[in-house]
């Protein structure tokens, strides 16, 4: 039972990394009519008629967007291997606790970015562009969130695991 809540939570947190990693680098987080182009924009650059360029102008909510975002990667990468300790060092090591908490720590840093993002995007471009949507690497981003928090919960569980008891997360446990 510690291995198979190990394992899932491995199998979370990796399926989360790449989907985080996806979300990060690419370029439909948003798309909008510009000048009756088709448009697009990631965190990165911004496409018209599928010619992209880099943003130009430093906006302080693509950065803020940008670094918790690649900080939740870190995170996450961090979370996995340290989850992957369970199958060499045996599921009740420190390491699957504090991997545990990585993995958490990723869907709290991705889930800052991508509130950031969305309450300047609604706020902001919402009413600048009349025909706008959230596209799929938006998309990803919080599909990713529920991953890695899945990860972080199932890798606490494994950690706290003794015999049949119930599995309720706790941090404090040393």
């Amino acid at each position: 039972m510690l291995y198979t809540l190990a394992g899932g939570g491995t199998l979370c947190g990796v399926a989360a990394l790449v989907l985080l990693i996806v979300s990060t680098a690419t370029d439909f987080w948003m798309q909008y009519r510009y000048s009756g182009s088709a448009a697009n924009q990631g965190l990165w650059r911004f496409c018209i008629n599928r010619k992209c360029h880099s943003h130009t102008i430093s906006v302080a909510f693509w950065d803020a967007t940008r670094a918790f975002m690649l900080l939740a990667v870190l995170s996450c990468f961090a979370g996995i291997v340290l989850g992957l300790s369970a199958f060499t060092n045996g599921a009740k090591s420190r390491r699957i606790r504090i991997g545990g908490i990585a993995l958490l720590l990723s869907a709290f840093l991705a889930l800052l970015a991508l509130s950031i993002y969305t309450g300047v995007t609604v706020h902001f471009f919402g009413k600048r562009y009349l025909d706008w949507r959230f596209s799929w690497s938006y998309i990803l981003g919080w599909v990713a969130i529920l991953l890695a928090f899945a990860a972080g919960v199932l890798h606490l569980c494994a950690y706290q695991k003794k015999g049949a008891e119930p599995c309720t997360p706790n941090i404090n446990d040393s």
